[in-house]
């Protein structure tokens, strides 16, 4: 595609020539499930808690003796999921959810399944000029 310019880099985006050597590096190590007790597996283990260790040092949230805070998804719908439900299910009752009505279907899903379960939600307008509207 060299005389192609891809503009849906919010779906899906090329790696960086970094990530591919380091998943490349990672993969010539041996292919396991990190969750098996075969020495494989416990090797593929050892990897991921060692790549959790250094993004959750980058990150600062290693404050705790094992940053298992830090979570790996599949993807962007299945972070928004966790992050609207985890949260909203730590809620004692029912409260209020403000969101815009330009929000991407994977956060409009979970907003609305909450919704049907006695949360009120409230979707803002956006103005022309991009900026959601207060009421």
């Amino acid at each position: 595609m060299p005389d192609t310019i891809y503009l849906d880099h919010n779906s899906t985006t090329p790696l960086l020539p970094e990530v591919q050597e380091a998943m490349r590096a990672c993969e010539q190590q041996g292919f396991a499930n990190p969750s098996s007790q075969h020495s494989a597996g416990r090797r593929a283990r050892k990897l991921l808690e060692d790549a959790r260790d250094e993004i959750a040092q980058m990150l600062g949230a290693n404050a705790s003796p094992k940053p298992d805070r830090l979570l790996f998804t599949s993807g962007g719908t299945e972070s928004n999921n966790l992050a609207i439900s985890g949260r909203l299910s730590l809620q004692p009752a029912p409260g209020r959810i403000v969101a815009s009505h330009l929000e991407h279907p994977s956060v409009l899903a979970p907003l609305a399944y909450w919704a049907r379960r006695g949360w009120r939600l409230d979707l803002l307008p956006v103005g022309a000029d991009g900026e959601v509207q207060s009421s």
